[in-house]
């Protein structure tokens, strides 16, 4: 936060602001997990702090604790829309402006406007604000984000239809997740701290089913996890970095050994939940037959059938080929094949898992013996 006094005075729209707003982003797997009382929660210590802070849009949604929780903060009151009859209201995002606080506090992001706003969607009215220089601390579930619509849709039978697009999470300044248990959020959806008493069943019956709030927890807390992850990458030296997701990278060769290799590679990155990588290295000055063109073509719509990336890299050095790769994908695993070299090879060439171990550090090495691994690489 800065100071209010940068703040003060009313918006000259000929003049830019010194900065674009911070926006904190507050995220969770289902309504009523804590999102809005969390986002209050702290918004009240920012106030008792000095920052000035008001409401720009708030919903209870009848919730007793979350409405006293907003006790004691100033709200901006709602523009209010005459449409087809009907008295609606909406955020007053040029309101917001004239008044010119430090923070301003927009539940619901994803939530579309009435007909005929200014705005289609409440997120663009907040980045109308954050451009202003005025901070934004909003709140949204998982199940909003564009890319994640059609799996969502999968897992639990419901198309959301109200989405944002992911980049306003990459363009954030923090994104925190509040995360509670399925097990706690079915106690507070039979308490009836969530939606009025005649919902309740049908809540339990369809959306708020457990599996389904295992699948979504798992999206949620992944999505910050990959949002921490991208942030470290942008701060962090490579050589110090370490990767929150496991990553698991199968060396491929023109030998039969590699689909063995990548089955054990597959079924590494199932069980770490990671993600699969598969590289070939070719020489520059050697060309492949067609017979270990068609293998190597082989691999590739395996490693794609897995659900993995194939990566081709041309180089006479395959250690540091593969050490690349490793530290241009954040691998945190390699599986690659036993190499069967008689001890007079080794002792002039050194061994190849040797070699490669040079090169990584904090990489875990999967050494994977087979009768038909050859000793060519």
């Amino acid at each position: 936060m800065i100071p209010k006094s940068e703040f003060s005075g009313a918006l000259n729209s000929n003049i830019r602001p010194a900065r674009r707003g911070n926006h904190k982003i507050y995220i969770g797997m289902a309504p009523g997990v804590g999102k809005t009382y969390r986002m209050l929660e702290e918004a009240d210590q920012l106030k008792q702090e000095g920052i000035d802070v008001v409401i720009g849009l708030l919903e209870t949604h009848g919730r007793k604790e979350t409405a006293q929780k907003a006790q004691g903060l100033e709200v901006i009151p709602r523009k209010t829309i005459i449409r087809s009859g009907m008295t609606l209201t909406e955020m007053d995002t040029d309101a917001i402006l004239e008044r010119q606080p430090q923070l301003v506090l927009v539940d619901e992001l994803a939530h579309t406007n009435v007909p005929g706003s200014l705005r289609e969607k409440r997120y663009q009215d907040v980045e109308v604000i954050l451009d202003a220089g005025i901070d934004v601390n909003s709140t949204v579930n998982i199940q909003h984000l564009e890319s994640l619509n059609d799996l969502v849709a999968r897992i639990t039978g419901v198309v959301v239809r109200e989405r944002i697009p992911d980049r306003l999470l990459d363009e954030a300044t923090q994104v925190v997740v509040i995360d509670v248990t399925p097990e706690t959020l079915e106690e507070r959806l039979v308490e009836g701290k969530i939606y009025a008493p005649d919902k309740i069943d049908r809540a339990l019956q369809n959306f708020f089913q457990r599996r389904h709030l295992v699948a979504l927890r798992e999206l949620a807390l992944r999505e910050v996890a990959d949002n921490v992850e991208e942030d470290a990458i942008t701060s962090t030296p490579s050589d110090g970095f370490f990767s929150v997701h496991e990553r698991v990278l199968v060396c491929i060769s023109t030998y039969p050994n590699s689909v063995q290799l990548l089955r054990r590679g597959a079924r590494i990155a199932d069980y770490m939940r990671g993600r699969l990588y598969a590289v070939f290295v070719s020489h520059p000055e050697r060309f492949l037959t067609k017979e270990e063109g068609l293998y190597i073509e082989t691999c590739e719509k395996l490693t794609l059938e897995f659900g993995g990336e194939f990566l081709r890299v041309n180089n006479h050095d395959v250690p540091q080929s593969i050490a690349s790769v490793a530290q241009q994908y954040r691998i945190t695993q390699v599986v690659l094949g036993h190499s069967q070299k008689s001890r007079w090879e080794l002792f002039w060439k050194g061994s190849f898992v040797q070699q490669l171990m040079r090169y990584l550090k904090n990489i875990d090495l999967h050494i994977i013996a087979s009768e038909q691994t050859s000793s060519k690489q």
